[in-house]
């Protein structure tokens, strides 16, 4: 029997982000990794954002729009996973 913890109940995970158009230029990067809490939900990976990064960037995020491994998700207290692929996708306008 291991003594290790289960990945996603003790520790941290590991949250992979990618920003685009305005979020990317707000965040000054195209992606980043962030280490969380392992029962992190959409809410703790947008407060860490905001503390990383300049305020343009929690602007941009108040009124993104958000993918977890490709599937778009409303509920900030949606929960995260080891490894999961969080995009955000800013507003974007068009015709």
């Amino acid at each position: 029997m291991s003594d290790a913890p289960a990945a996603g109940r003790t520790g941290t995970i590991s949250v992979h982000v990618r920003y685009y158009a305005s979020a990317r230029a707000a965040a000054g990067t195209e992606a980043e990794t962030l280490s969380l809490p392992a029962d992190a939900d959409l809410t703790a990976a947008l407060d860490a954002m905001r503390a990383r990064h300049d305020p343009a960037l929690a602007r941009v995020l108040t009124a993104a729009s958000f993918l977890l491994d490709e599937v778009a998700v409303r509920r900030h207290s949606a929960p995260l996973h080891d490894g999961v692929q969080l995009d955000v996708l800013p507003p974007f306008a068009g015709g």
